[in-house]
């Protein structure tokens, strides 16, 4: 795909600071997301570390857009791209270290399931459910992570963060004003690392309510699909898969995007999809819900970028 006229002009026209990471202009972050598709990245920075990322951002146009990338599982990019800095954390960021008998230390950069084994290693129970989330640390904490009866909001102690001015801040729990996959975190803040605080256990009992999980996932879920997860988020009384299956959507189709049939609340790329397509089928399928059933969606999946 050629690159967007105004990210290649945006690319041309901005010097960035030098950084001790990996930065990349124009570059594709479609093998980056599940859903495989979407245009470039105008910068595509991969830092060495929470300092490199904090000189950047210091030394960085104010007016210049930032925003983080996980593991791109719960992400519409736009076909246009992304203007602006695409922060990745990567290996340097995803390291779990266990700091006493009921509390780990996480990178941003670190999965679910990495942590949620890193606590079972440790008898540490109470944080199975992240198993099953498919991202990463940074965005449990953005966006309060949840599954099966439980949310980061549950074991977050304090999370490290880098502003987007550069400055780096430790914010507690409380600071973050949690409510259902909300917090009050400011675009452009990134969050490096996390603390989080289960109970103890016994491992091979935290192995079986992780392999409870597992399955559970797996027999309701389309796990081998291009997708995004849980599109919607659950209105408050209603299951959004629920609404979404009543209002006929079952299947439904715009493109190479289609309505899962084994779970209503997931969008698939069937192959030749493109991110208007999955957005536009999730525009489709709140109207329809909205005429059925009086309830307007809230999407799940962060939308960036510019249309086509």
């Amino acid at each position: 795909m050629d690159e967007p006229v105004g990210l290649a002009l945006l690319t041309r026209t901005h010097a960035l600071p030098a950084v001790r990471g990996v930065l990349k202009p124009a570059a594709s972050l479609a093998p980056l997301v599940w859903f495989k598709t979407g245009g470039p990245a105008q910068w595509l920075f991969e830092p060495q570390d929470a300092d490199d990322l904090s000189d950047f951002l210091a030394q960085l146009d104010p007016d210049m857009p930032v925003m983080a990338l996980g593991l791109g599982s719960n992400l519409i990019v736009r076909d246009g791209g992304v203007p602006g800095v695409v922060v990745r954390l990567g290996k340097p960021f995803a390291k779990v270290e266990r700091q006493d008998e009921t509390t780990l230390v996480c990178g941003a950069g670190a999965s679910g399931i990495l942590v949620s084994s890193t606590a079972r290693d440790a008898g540490i129970a109470g944080l199975e459910f992240l198993r099953s989330i498919p991202g990463t640390v940074g965005g449990f904490v953005r966006m309060n992570g949840g599954a099966y009866g439980r949310e980061t909001a549950d074991i977050l102690l304090e999370c490290e963060l880098v502003l987007r001015s550069g400055e780096q801040v430790t914010l507690l729990n409380r600071d973050l004003a949690y409510s259902y996959r909300h917090s009050n975190l400011t675009d452009g803040a990134i969050v490096v690392s996390a603390t989080f605080r289960g109970h103890p256990g016994e491992s091979a009992a935290i192995q079986a309510e992780m392999d409870r999980i597992a399955a559970a996932r797996e027999e309701s879920q389309p796990l081998r699909s291009k997708t995004g997860g849980s599109t919607f988020k659950n209105p408050d009384g209603h299951k959004a898969w629920q609404l979404v299956d009543e209002a006929g959507c079952r299947g439904l189709q715009i493109g190479g995007a289609q309505v899962s049939e084994k779970h209503t609340n997931f969008l698939l790329n069937t192959g030749g999809a493109t991110s208007t397509d999955i957005e536009a089928l999730g525009e489709e399928v709140r109207r329809r819900v909205r005429e059925k059933s009086g309830i307007d969606l809230e999407w799940e999946i962060q939308r960036v970028g510019m249309a086509q």
